[in-house]
């Protein structure tokens, strides 16, 4: 069980953008080789099979261009992971999500299963497909969506459909909302839309703690849920902690709370909220009001100050610091040193920040940061989204180890890192932020660039409104962007700007990554165990 997810609404971030971010992280002993790249119409699969599900489906005709972070070696799967689309729709899928033993039997899981001997054979079974899961996400739902609802609302139908054959919490943003949907169960699942003015912290466990029935079966404006999921409810005994008015808890009632939650996912909430946060709540010592063990940590809170890119890839990279749980410090003991998983890992295979930001042109609205390896000690890089095509050096993960490649190098520095933290902080601590300098300094550049090419090329989409009850929105909810936004992503001359400060970015980060590598090399190689001098006497 991996990963953690972070969800900014456009009121808590530092530019009214929204952002949605997530370390995927691998199995113990796992490590997925990665890559960014994009997924154009003419190469997106009319009819998709999975291979861990062995579940056939047929798509729409119609699919958008896509950035995506799958596996480099597909024999186990695409596993998309996160992407966004040319209609400037983020998707990230999934966050493996804890459930208990009363759903699961209410509506099972769908797993794949194989055959019972040969076609023919006295007692022979067929085969029977799975449902849907993390593999195949964001290959069926992103290609085909217009907003973040539509994404809520593609996905619920397949799951209502197909079901699945695992527990997950799926993040979808457009320029203006932030959604969360989280399985329940094989085939039922819940929505929420992040407040404007909160942040989300998701940590491998059923998050949503407050929802509103009346809402989800009327206008939607806050949530949503499969259609007969209170009726579910109500035959098989699930409303345990059903309040007035509607509203209910649905951590309380559809998730866990193991001793194995404890240690390896509410710490992780106590952590980035108490980063988040440290003006709110007492964090640390015998008074704390929030403790790293606590089963009620809010699954959404108003940040002291704005969230900022850095924010969220410091929050997804923290290890405890400060604390006597972090395992690269000096306070407690052993003991406590390594009691909680941390967010920073060591098996994070990637790690996507993808922002849409409502102020600039269309064409290059979309930004996917990106971080390989473990997050500690790696930076995180933005790239336009809206390209015929990424940078080799992110997009060509071979099976060789090579500096070429930046999900080699970025391996390389993490194990360099770990092996001499306190050598190699200083060190890392500025090779991140001089990355983080320069992609800033390129998406700066870039809007000014495409600022010029004019009002046909940029903003050609502004111009052709579509009414928001098109979209599915409530009348007073602020209105969405128009359907048609891929007039101006498409732009020819727009997608050459974008692919060329990509290079740029890609060029850049390659030198600063072989410089980074370069002088950790040099640091961890003067202290290794086996060193001896003549001074030594």
């Amino acid at each position: 069980m991996a990963c953690t997810t972070i969800l900014v609404g456009r009121g808590a971030s530092y530019d009214g953008s929204t952002i949605i971010a997530r370390n995927e992280d691998d199995e113990p002993g796992s490590f997925n080789n990665k890559k960014l790249i994009i997924v154009r119409p003419q190469d997106q699969p009319r009819t998709y099979t999975s291979v861990n599900g062995h579940l056939t489906i047929d798509l729409p005709d119609d699919p958008l261009q896509y950035s995506e972070t799958p596996n480099s070696f597909t024999s186990d799967g695409v596993w998309g992971e996160a992407g966004i689309n040319e209609a400037n729709v983020a998707m990230t899928a999934t966050e493996t999500i804890t459930s208990n033993a009363r759903v699961l039997g209410a509506d099972p899981l769908v797993p794949y299963t194989p055959a019972v001997g040969k076609p023919g054979d006295a007692g022979y079974v067929p085969e029977s497909a799975g449902g849907i899961g993390e593999e195949d996400l964001v290959t069926i739902v992103l290609p085909y969506i217009r907003t973040a609802r539509e994404g809520v609302r593609r996905l619920g139908a397949l799951l209502e459909r197909y079901g699945t054959y695992e527990s997950n919490g799926i993040g979808f943003s457009d320029a203006h909302e932030v959604w969360w949907l989280e399985t329940v169960g094989g085939h039922h699942w819940i929505a929420r839309r992040v407040p404007d003015d909160c942040y989300v912290v998701n940590p491998n466990r059923l998050g949503i703690d407050d929802f509103d029935f009346e809402d989800a079966y009327g206008e939607q404006r806050e949530y949503m849920c499969s259609e007969d999921l209170r009726e579910f409810m109500d035959v098989h005994h699930l409303d345990v902690d059903f309040a007035l008015e509607g509203r209910f808890d649905p951590r309380d009632a559809f998730g866990s709370h193991s001793d194995m939650d404890h240690v390896y996912n509410t710490p992780r909430a106590w952590m980035i909220e108490k980063y988040f946060n440290p003006l709110d709540e007492t964090w640390d010592g015998p008074d704390a009001d929030v403790r790293p063990g606590d089963d009620d940590i809010p699954w959404c809170r108003q940040p002291d100050k704005k969230i900022t890119i850095e924010d969220v890839d410091y929050a997804l990279s923290l290890h405890y610091q400060g604390t006597k749980y972090d395992p690269y410090g000096k306070l407690g003991t052993d003991a406590t040193r390594h009691l909680y998983r941390p967010a920073g890992i060591n098996r994070t295979c990637e790690r996507s920040i993808m922002q849409i930001r409502p102020y600039a042109p269309q064409a290059d609205r979309a930004i996917h940061w990106i971080t390989f390896a473990s997050t500690p000690f790696n930076a995180t890089v933005p790239f336009f989204a809206n390209v015929d095509a990424m940078p080799a050096y992110v997009s060509d993960t071979t099976s060789e180890v090579t500096l070429d490649s930046y999900y080699w190098a970025s391996r390389l520095l993490a194990v360099l890192g770990d092996s001499d933290y306190a050598g190699t902080a200083e060190q890392i601590a500025h090779y991140k932020q001089t990355v983080a300098a320069l992609g800033h300094q390129m998406v700066f550049a870039t809007d000014e660039q495409l600022g010029r090419l004019g009002t046909d090329a940029t903003r050609a989409a502004a111009a052709r409104g579509v009414k928001d009850e098109e979209l599915g929105i409530p009348a007073d909810v602020e209105p969405m962007e128009p359907k048609d936004v891929t007039d101006a992503t498409r732009n020819p001359k727009a997608r050459e700007m974008l692919a060329a400060a990509n290079a740029t970015m890609a060029a850049q980060l390659r030198a600063q990554t072989q410089t980074i590598i370069a002088q950790c090399l040099q640091a961890t190689s003067v202290n290794m165990k086996n060193a001896f001098s003549m001074a030594d006497f």
